[in-house]
């Protein structure tokens, strides 16, 4: 894909937070001097370095490779949380959430695995190493993707935005918007915190944002387009949706909803 129409993509995911006034205002505005545009952050495609199995009924929700194992939560119902082998794409360890919840991202913090929902801020806590349940957490609004960094829960919701939370309280500690050239970016997706960035799937795209959570500004994008060769049964809901990251081996993994394998990658400079 072109750099133009890669731009084109992500700016047609932009929410533009002034549009409600405009459409509202019946006078045309004075002519104004328009701000320079900041400049486009560079692109990355992949080379695959090795692919593994991946269960093909799991809609993946959040992605992390903790010991050894992935753990992966999944959606729909029942929705559940996993361990699984990476090697063999075999589920170790399945724990299914209330039929009434529809699972979404997942992260760790000690010996914690945190997950969301998508609906009705109600979140599930589970032990790291056997995946019994230890309690349950609440936020406001939907709940999308989870991530850490070494002192903060990163949570998106769907909107243009990075939620912030105290890790032990599990509170609310701040926000930062995302923005794209200067334009906020929404249908944040599934994260992963690599090296200082967080990395979110656009969803329904073939995109990775890698977004500085100081700033909220996206300093790279990554086109996995082409990466799955086999055909999907819903291309609206089969889509990329998985990051995890193996620090200590410096390996980047990526699968998608559904999908029958798993991907380690390299990224490779585009741009």
């Amino acid at each position: 894909m072109r750099a133009v129409s890669l731009t084109s993509a992500l700016i047609g995911l932009v929410v533009l937070a002034a549009a409600p006034a405009a459409v509202a205002q019946t006078a045309p505005a004075p002519a104004t001097q328009a701000a320079p545009q900041p400049p486009a952050p560079p692109v990355y495609g992949y080379e695959v370095v090795n692919t593994y199995p991946h269960d093909p009924t799991a809609f993946t929700q959040g992605l992390i490779y903790r010991d050894g194992v992935l753990i992966e939560s999944t959606g729909r119902h029942p929705s559940s949380v996993r361990r699984v082998r990476l090697e063999d794409g075999i589920v170790l360890t399945r724990k299914d959430l209330p039929l009434e919840h529809f699972g979404e991202g997942l992260t760790d913090w000690a010996d914690r695995i945190l997950t969301l929902t998508w609906q009705g801020g109600h979140g599930f806590i589970w032990d790291a190493d056997d995946l019994d349940p230890a309690g349950t957490w609440s936020y406001e609004g939907e709940g999308w993707g989870l991530t850490r960094d070494a002192t903060r829960i990163i949570l998106s919701d769907g909107s243009a935005s990075l939620r912030f939370f105290d890790p032990e309280t599990l509170t609310q500690t701040g926000m930062v918007p995302v923005t794209y050239r200067g334009r906020p970016v929404r249908k944040l997706n599934e994260l992963e915190y690599i090296d200082g960035e967080v990395f979110a799937n656009v969803w329904q795209t073939n995109f990775i944002l890698r977004i500085d959570p100081a700033t909220g500004v996206v300093r790279g994008v990554i086109d996995l387009t082409g990466i799955l060769p086999d055909p999907v049964n819903d291309p609206n809901d089969d889509v990329l949706n998985g990051i995890a990251w193996d620090a200590a081996g410096r390996r980047l993994f990526v699968t998608g909803k559904n999908w029958p394998r798993l991907f380690e990658i390299r990224l490779v400079p585009r741009s």
